[in-house]
């Protein structure tokens, strides 16, 4: 499997762990909530969803009168087939969801699974932010080292354009930054807490910890174009 069909994948299983929907309705879901799947084409994602249901973690279902309905754009059987999560299918997502390896801080993946940490435990989304964050400075301090070697030899547009990519990480870095020190700060708000009323379910990943004010520091293009 390529690194770009298990992102695919891994994106299909979390969007119907909120609901069924049919192939339509999620190629919108994908494009509209998770940018970085704008890209991809009915030719990938219905090859996708028959290797989900081929390992059981996804069944087919005939749709009902209002899949149908939202079914319009499309024509012919195809477009009626809800897909549907399946035990193991929730059991295969819930274990990714718990991986935090490399794959997890490139940049397409997580994009992907930064839009799930509402289905993340706290302590995963906190590998998964600080495994980013030290990738970044990691191609930071390289491209700082590139330009201080090469600057004058550049002209001056693409001098410009090494500054606007640098300043791309260091904005993501800094929006890293917040999102950790909220992360820890709802940790240790939760072990202090009275009588832990105010703990989240940490199986949900629910979390009120994201930080209230982020200033002039964006989350990264979901698209995955940070600078490399």
């Amino acid at each position: 499997m390529s690194r770009r069909s298990g992102i695919l994948e891994f994106a299909v299983l979390g969007l119907l762990r909120e609901s069924p929907m049919h192939g339509y309705e999620l190629r919108k879901r994908l494009n509209t909530s998770l940018g970085v799947f704008r890209a991809f084409s009915y030719g990938s994602l219905y090859p996708c969803l028959k290797t989900l249901v081929a390992n059981g973690w996804l069944i087919e279902e005939s749709g009902t009168a209002t899949a149908e309905a939202l079914a319009v754009p499309l024509a012919g059987r195809r477009a009626k087939i809800v897909y549907r999560l399946t035990a193991e299918g929730k059991e295969h997502f819930e274990e990714l969801l718990s991986q935090t390896g490399p794959d997890a801080y490139e940049d397409e993946h997580f994009a992907a699974r930064f839009a799930f940490f509402g289905q993340t435990s706290r302590d995963v989304r906190m590998r998964v932010l600080e495994g980013r964050r030290s990738r970044l400075e990691e191609r930071l301090e390289k491209m700082r080292a590139s330009l201080a070697r090469t600057r004058e030899r550049l002209d001056d547009y693409t001098l410009e354009l090494q500054r606007h990519g640098m300043e791309s990480v260091e904005r993501e870095v800094r929006w890293l930054n917040e999102l950790i020190e909220s992360e820890r700060a709802g940790r240790d708000q939760q072990r202090s807490g009275p009588g832990s009323s105010a703990q989240h379910n940490s199986t949900s990943g629910e979390s009120d910890v994201l930080p209230r004010r982020r200033g002039d520091n964006p989350p990264p293009d979901a698209s995955g174009d940070t600078a490399k």
